[in-house]
């Protein structure tokens, strides 16, 4: 048990709720941590390996005073912050397990902070051209996690089947990490149960203009950005990063990552110049797109409706009109602006709340060349077969009707659709299973599938429903912990302190060395086996008399625990 617990103990139960709540985040304790006092919270915070966490996690200033102070100097301004964080005692020296873990650590000479070299016209507008793939990538990964939420693996990186299939919607694969991290930051996807998810604020992102969905990636990727690179508001120069945090082994990967993030929002441009719009975010300033718009082309609001089936936009679609029309159409992989309408597309619309009518009525504003006769035969065809199959939920769960005999009967026989347990019953069929599932099966089967309600109307859905705010996952708080730690807090540390010696040495079957009060005022040092504690006494054979003691515990001024080598 450690010697260094007890001052921090103290510490820890005269701190007020913020300060702990700061310690706890900063060092990464979990709320549901299996504290009873703050004596187990100051050994668990001193515990050597929470302890190479917390020093490995220092950005280079804070780990240079940590090492000043190791070498016996004064932390400096530091020297709050690292108190805060439970590295150092009241005094401004280490606790023994951080001193442990600093012992030979150094910290290599800060990197050039001199200002990055301001890009030329031509690097500017590759910079733009970057960040307006990026956003077009970005919105792409978006569109497909809306379509069937993205598996992740353990790591925490996309799984490769994932990345297959972002591949096929023009997104490179060694950047699918990197972009899903910037709609991370920017809180337009979400993580539940190693799945991405698109959040309300994806889903409204993605009807933004250009301009605004690079604003708000921007600012999230800076908000985000570890405090070891931040300068005020801003960044430190890019160039600097790699010494941001000197003692963190994960650190040169995470800064590649960084810098590759920066690099695809068009912050860093070709040989690490810096365009105007990254340097006003570097220095704080909001972020004003108008400068990079200069070099992208301009949103088109129109597109070429051809008989062939295929629409072709002459220039990027505004992103309102690109994302209800990418609902209808399969993209050409060759070319972004081009859309091809096949059934499985129109299909595609109607599952997800178009009609005959309004998709006529929207393709028919967006065509410059008016409505060809194919796609409005193929529109029509579709329609009227879409809605053969309804799916409804009944009283005996979920049925299955539809007017042509011959497709209950395929279904029924079915071996794909064996897990829903399909039962016919009078020219229907029944099912347990619930009846979005139900419907999402059979639309997967190629059945032309509606989802309705006990009136009869057609039902939109979505694969992957929008997470409610509500289910947003929000910090985690500590009230609870603290509440317990302060529940145990007594009014003698004193006293609690020695019984925790004491239980510690019973529990080990230690020897530890006890000073006891005698009635003339007198004290004496009494070197025990300590092998019981009960009833407000210590049981122990004392070594040096060879005789089994008990001691009242108010006699008790002190303990010790002694070292096994020094026995």
């Amino acid at each position: 048990m450690s010697t260094h617990a007890r001052p921090l103990a103290v510490w820890l139960a005269a701190a007020a709720d913020a300060e702990l709540e700061l310690l706890f985040t900063e060092r990464g304790v979990r709320p549901d941590a299996a504290w009873n006092d703050f004596f187990d919270a100051a050994e668990a915070l001193l515990d050597p390996a929470s302890v190479e966490r917390a020093v490995s996690a220092l950005p280079r200033d804070d780990a240079s005073a940590l090492a000043r102070a190791a070498a016996g100097q004064d932390a400096g301004r530091n020297r709050d912050r690292l108190t805060a964080l439970a590295l150092l005692d009241q005094d401004g020296a280490l606790f023994g397990p951080v001193a442990d873990a600093v012992a030979g650590r150094e910290v290599a000479a800060a990197s050039d902070l001199a200002q990055p070299p301001s890009a030329s016209d031509d690097a500017s507008a590759g910079a733009a051209e970057q960040a307006f793939a990026t956003v077009a990538r970005l919105a792409d990964l978006l569109l497909a996690a809306r379509e069937s939420p993205l598996a992740l693996l353990a790591t925490g990186l996309l799984a490769a089947g994932e990345k297959k299939r972002l591949a096929e919607a023009g997104i490179d694969p060694e950047h699918a990490d990197d972009l899903r991290a910037l709609a991370a930051d920017a809180a337009l996807v979400r993580t539940q149960e190693r799945r991405v998810i698109p959040t309300a604020a994806g889903e409204e992102w993605l009807r933004l203009g250009f301009a605004d969905r690079w604003t708000r990636l921007v600012t999230a990727f800076r908000a985000a950005l570890p405090t070891g690179i931040r300068s005020g508001d801003g960044w430190l120069p890019p160039m600097s990063w790699s010494g941001a945090y000197p003692w963190d082994a994960a650190w040169p990967a995470a800064e590649q990552h960084l810098q590759r993030r920066a690099h695809l929002l068009g912050l860093i441009a070709d040989g690490g110049t810096e365009p105007g719009w990254a340097e006003r975010l570097r220095r704080g300033a909001d972020a004003d797109a108008e400068p990079l718009t200069r070099f992208v082309p301009v949103e088109v609001d129109r597109v070429f409706l051809q008989n062939d089936l295929t629409a072709i936009a002459p220039g990027p679609l505004v992103p309102a009109l690109e994302v209800r029309l990418r609902g209808m159409v399969e993209r050409d992989s060759a070319q972004s602006s081009s859309y091809r309408f096949t059934p499985e597309s129109i299909t595609r619309g109607l599952v997800e709340g178009e009609t005959e009518a309004s998709i006529v009525e929207f393709l028919t504003a967006l065509s410059l060349t008016g409505m060809p006769q194919p796609l409005a035969y193929l529109v029509a065809q579709t329609a009227q077969r879409h809605g053969l199959v309804r799916v409804w939920t009944s009283e005996h769960g979920t049925t299955v009707t539809s007017s042509d005999s011959h497709l209950i009967e395929t279904m029924n026989v079915d071996r794909a659709l064996r897990p829903l347990s399909l039962t016919a019953e009078d020219g229907m069929l029944t099912s347990r299973v619930r009846a979005d599932t139900v419907y999402w099966a059979l639309v997967d089967a190629r059945y032309p599938a509606t989802l309705v309600d006990v009136d009869g109307q057609a039902v939109s859905t979505q694969r992957t429903p929008v997470p409610e705010e509500s289910a947003v996952q929000k910090s985690p708080s500590y009230e609870t912990l603290i509440a317990r730690l302060r529940e145990h807090q007594g009014p003698d540390a004193d006293a609690a302190w020695l019984d925790r010696e004491l239980e510690a040495a019973v529990r080990q079957r230690a020897v530890v060395v006890v000073e006891v009060g005698m009635p003339d005022g007198s004290s004496r040092e009494l070197t025990l086996e300590a092998s019981g504690l009960g009833g407000g006494r210590l049981r122990g054979r004392d070594r040096a008399a060879d005789v089994e003691r008990t001691l009242p515990v108010s006699s008790i001024r002190s303990a010790r625990i002694v070292d096994a080598g020094d026995r």
